[in-house]
């Protein structure tokens, strides 16, 4: 199967699937279920590796660093800062409740968490390391290297084990117990009649052909200007970087909603600053609709109730580095 099919093919289910999860509601959104089950020793393994800058060339960047869990599971700037302060292309995704988007990436060049993990360690403009430097690291840290091999029952550790990790533990991180879910679930006090009206116009306005599910968003790419263009200078340029097909041109995955009031600013080159202004643009680009600033109020206080509940763990106790690990040299 082509990889532009398989998109076509796994945006289709996603949205079957939807549809029939919601029949008995006749709702378009379902709401947030907690990871079930989840392999403890390796969800453990990851987390640690997930805070652990190490995997980097400068010993100073982590899975953390542009995906912070503290702020929405994103690092809140336009565009992301990588090895040597660089400035990265692209507007970083929340890590938070990603195990619901059928691919990862703006432009969806991962298929799942496992494949999207090994993509910025060996990028040259975020950690900027090598797969192999990165394992050297790892088997060179006597504590990781016995619990690679609790959780592996493997001799030797591998970057399929590191990112087998790494997406454990980021398949726990979803938000559910959402006002908003509470609602789904028959508590009709959860919402305010600002919120329940916002949510009305979210569905009459369109919003929901493309951001629906679990998710509210993440099962399909859109075209980033659909009635009228969007004018960026931002150089990504989509879906087409995967396919090479001229037609998937600014193409993007469709964002998650989830928790959308902490992961300003908004779209894939962040140039949105609030949610308001993200709500009149998307309305006006993609939709052909003029909201009124009362309309756009209320569909703002509705994407509000869509914060979930924080991922909440105790930081992990890094394993010691020894005197046989490299030292890190800072931004080289």
């Amino acid at each position: 199967m082509t990889i532009r099919k398989r998109y076509i093919f796994c945006a289709a289910i996603g949205v079957f699937s939807s549809l029939i999860s919601n029949a008995a509601l006749n709702e378009p959104i379902d709401i947030i279920i907690p990871a079930t089950d989840i392999d403890n020793a390796k969800m453990e393994l990851g987390k640690k590796l997930f805070f652990d800058p190490r995997l980097s060339r400068s010993g100073f960047i982590s899975c953390n660093s542009c995906h912070n869990l503290s702020m929405g599971g994103t690092d809140n700037i336009k565009t992301s800062i990588g090895h040597n302060w660089q400035q990265g292309p692209i507007n970083s995704p929340t890590v938070l409740n990603s195990s619901l988007n059928f691919a990862q990436f703006w432009d969806g060049r991962a298929n799942d968490l496992k494949e999207q993990a090994a993509g910025p360690i060996a990028n040259p403009g975020e950690m900027a390391f090598t797969h192999n430097l990165a394992v050297n690291v790892l088997e060179s840290i006597p504590q990781y290297v016995q619990e690679f091999s609790d959780a592996f029952k493997q001799d030797k550790i591998d970057i399929d084990q590191v990112t087998s990790a790494i997406a454990e533990f980021e398949k726990t991180l979803v938000t559910p117990n959402s006002r908003f879910d509470r609602w789904l679930q028959g508590d009709k006090n959860s919402l305010t009649r600002k919120e329940l009206a916002g949510y009305s116009l979210f569905k009459q306005q369109g919003c929901v052909a493309c951001h629906n599910g679990p998710g509210v968003g993440g099962t399909s790419f859109q075209k980033m200007g659909i009635v009228s263009p969007y004018k960026t200078e931002n150089p990504a340029v989509g879906l087409k970087a995967v396919t090479g097909i001229a037609s998937d041109e600014f193409k993007f995955k469709v964002p998650t909603l989830r928790n959308i009031e902490l992961t300003y600013p908004y779209f894939h080159d962040g140039e949105a600053a609030t949610l308001t202004e993200a709500v009149d643009v998307m309305a006006r680009l993609q939709l052909g609709k003029k909201l009124t600033e009362d309309e756009n109020s209320k569909i703002v206080a509705f994407l509000k109730t869509l914060t979930g509940q924080q991922p909440s763990f105790i930081l992990p106790q890094l394993p010691p580095s020894t005197n046989a690990t490299p030292a890190p040299k800072p931004f080289e």
